[in-house]
């Protein structure tokens, strides 16, 4: 999924640039530059979150939590992992939040854009959004159950 979303911001970065060039030079802007763009920033965040979890990248107050851990590891990696599953709990409520929106968008053929000129449909962006949260979710609960394996680990050497 991160992979995909590299590329995406790779093509999106190309689409953005012919589009400058066409409005500047040719004055022929891209119709539905602006739209994609701005569902597409959304999308590539969700594409890219759970290998942010799972790489332990995501923003976390690293300057409180690992002083502890390195005096009392067993203590700093069970509240990594209460961390950990709170961010599942967090993620989880919002792929909950998020399925009435794709399950309308999906029966309801919901696009954005500017009808007659550029539309686009919006359940490949509100899936993007549901599947993304749900896998950076698991990747929380499995980042979890590490922290709980090595509170173990460090429980016993010490």
């Amino acid at each position: 999924m991160a992979s995909i979303g590299t590329i995406w911001t790779f093509l999106l970065m190309l689409l953005i640039v012919a589009d400058v060039i066409g409005r500047s030079f040719l004055s022929s802007p891209i119709t539905g530059v602006a739209e994609v763009a701005g569902q597409s920033v959304v999308a590539i965040v969700f594409l890219q979150l759970a290998a942010a979890v799972r790489q332990r990248r995501m923003t976390r107050a690293d300057f409180l939590i690992d002083p502890l851990v390195r005096k009392r590891p067993a203590l700093g990696r069970k509240i990594e992992a209460v961390f950990s599953l709170l961010g599942a709990i967090v993620l989880g409520l919002l792929a909950y939040a998020s399925w009435p929106g794709l399950y309308d968008a999906l029966g309801g053929r919901e696009f954005f854009g500017v009808p007659g000129i550029f539309t686009i449909p919006t359940w490949p962006f509100r899936g993007i959004i549901f599947v993304g949260a749900i896998v950076a979710a698991v990747a929380y609960l499995a980042l979890a159950l590490e922290e709980l394996a090595l509170s173990r680990q460090a429980g016993v050497a010490s």
